[in-house]
């Protein structure tokens, strides 16, 4: 997971920019232009919120809970019958209880905690180029047959895609979405490998399929390009090498246009769909859902979010889709009886509160059936941000650790991927370490095409290497180890809090 401009979120290290060809310059016009539905939310009233009201399927429940938001001062924005979801926006501050006593509604809360707003700019964070000196010492050390920066991805070599590259490189006829901040199609290293059928911006809740929208409304927006890279970047002499470099990458923009890039339920929601409705057989979700780190059932605005993304997702689960998703950065024990968050919400005041794992759940990475990754650094050691839980944590991939030296020309321990306008740089975080999963698992789609996605996750925790727990705390020193002062590893060899099932092996993928 990771969101610039909060360190906690997106990747916890800002990016090292490097350029190996002459730069393709901004992203084009379609680029920069705001999505229709986010220029819709310009004009709303200044008290206006985002809402989504879940109800039974059957069309004249539908029909009649349609009526009801109207009544109640709500306007739809979109109605996505098969799952019972409305998405609506409504100055009424009353809207929601109304809402929740109407019949047929199940639930129906606010998505967020601040009006509507206007779009801002991005803030990515300062960035360093690489000189030509370094630059040429990385091609050296990468040697032939391999990418020119092929030398700096100790994360490939970790888990053994190199090796697997050479004998399956996987299947065009396998799509995996990354449902992010958007993706820069025009990169070198993506170009030949995206899918814009499969690509839109979701971002208020309604799918733009208009070509291009799928792109970073600002060039700093560069998380979504960057798991994009890991999955997919093409093995074409140029930049970086992906986990699966012969399979489809789309792009699905689920945030926000604004300096934090909050990704609401509504946009999250329209994403899991259509990608389901387009074919796409895996989705990459490297965030949670704002503007709560947890969202908890007692809280019935929560409730419905849960409600609503759950949906969703069991939808594109139901239609051959599997879904891989961050544990998070907060190095919390997602099994335990509770802890502190203190970040919530993300989007007006936050305040600390105390939230039970066993009722508030980060989302989408505990929904059902989603596979939930932890993060590992160079040395194949649980990384000192990453959440873990026994029994939430299904495997554990590369995510970046910038307090373990990694061996490679740069002893950079962050994870090389892609960034818009034809850079590369380093991140770190669960969201790096997902899409070393959401990769293995297209290598196993593209070796199964039949498999259903409950296979899909069987077979990634077989393939999977466990270390087991370590023998003993670290002395709470971050990146000393695999545990920390308050991160205590509960399981054994088979199964286990820190690393669930084990690391995930692309060689035994395609094996």
């Amino acid at each position: 997971m990771a969101r610039i401009g909060s360190l906690l979120r997106l990747g916890l290290a800002a990016p090292v920019v490097l350029s190996l060809t002459a730069s393709l310059g901004a992203l084009p016009a379609t680029a920069s232009a705001a999505p229709r539905a986010q220029v819709a939310e310009r004009a709303e009233d200044a008290n206006t919120l985002a809402y989504v009201v879940n109800t039974k399927t059957d069309r004249r429940t539908i029909a009649a809970v349609q009526r009801a938001v109207t009544a109640a001062g709500g306007s739809i924005v979109v109605t996505y019958d098969g799952i019972g979801v409305i998405v609506v926006h409504s100055a009424n501050p009353d809207f929601a209880r109304r809402m929740r006593a109407v019949p047929g509604v199940q639930s129906a809360g606010a998505t967020r905690t601040s009006p509507l707003s206007p779009a801002g700019a991005g803030d990515a964070g300062p960035v360093r180029p690489l000189s030509a000196s370094e630059v040429a010492s990385i091609g050296k050390a990468s040697g032939s047959g391999a990418e020119p920066l092929e030398a700096e991805q100790w994360a490939l070599r970790a888990i053994g895609a190199d090796q697997a590259a050479k004998i399956d490189p996987g299947s065009g006829n396998v799509t995996v979405a990354v449902i992010d901040t958007g993706v820069d199609d025009t990169h070198p290293d993506l170009a030949l490998n995206f899918s814009p059928s499969q690509s839109a911006n979701c971002a208020g809740g309604k799918a733009d399929t208009t070509y291009g929208a799928w792109r970073p409304v600002d060039p700093n927006y560069f998380h979504g390009t960057h798991v994009a890279g890991t999955i997919a970047a093409a093995r074409n002499g140029v930049g970086v090498a992906g986990v699966a470099p012969g399979v489809k990458v789309s792009g699905i923009t689920v945030s926000q246009p604004t300096p934090r890039q909050l990704i609401y339920a509504e946009s999250v929601v329209c994403a899991f769909v259509f990608a389901a409705d387009h074919g796409v057989q895996i989705t990459n979700n490297s965030y949670y859902v704002d503007p709560w780190q947890y969202n908890c059932l007692d809280d019935p605005d929560q409730k419905a979010i849960i409600d609503a993304v759950d949906r969703a997702q069991l939808y594109a689960q139901r239609k051959g889709t599997l879904n891989v998703a961050g544990a998070g950065n907060a190095n919390h024990d997602l099994a335990s009886d509770g802890f502190t968050d203190g970040g919530s919400p993300d989007d007006s005041t936050p305040s600390s509160r105390t939230v039970d794992p066993h009722t508030c759940w980060d989302l989408p990475a505990q929904l059902p059936g989603v596979v939930t990754v932890s993060a590992t650094g160079p040395t194949n050691t649980r990384a000192y941000y990453s959440n873990y839980g026994l029994g939430v944590i299904d495997v554990a991939a590369p995510g970046g650790d910038q307090y373990v030296a990694s061996d490679t020309p740069s002893k950079s321990g962050g994870i090389l991927s892609t960034l818009p306008n034809n850079q590369y740089g380093y991140e770190q975080g669960t969201s790096m370490a997902t899409p070393h999963v959401a990769g293995v698992a297209a290598l196993l789609k593209s070796a199964h095409p039949h498999a259903t996605p409950e296979q899909l996750q069987a077979m990634l925790k077989a393939q999977a290497d466990n270390p087991g727990c370590p023998t003993a705390p670290a002395a709470g020193t971050a990146g000393a180890g695999e545990a920390t002062a308050d991160a205590v590893c509960a399981g054994g060899k088979r199964v286990n809090g820190f690393y669930g099932f084990g690391i995930v092996n692309a060689l035994r993928a395609v094996n």
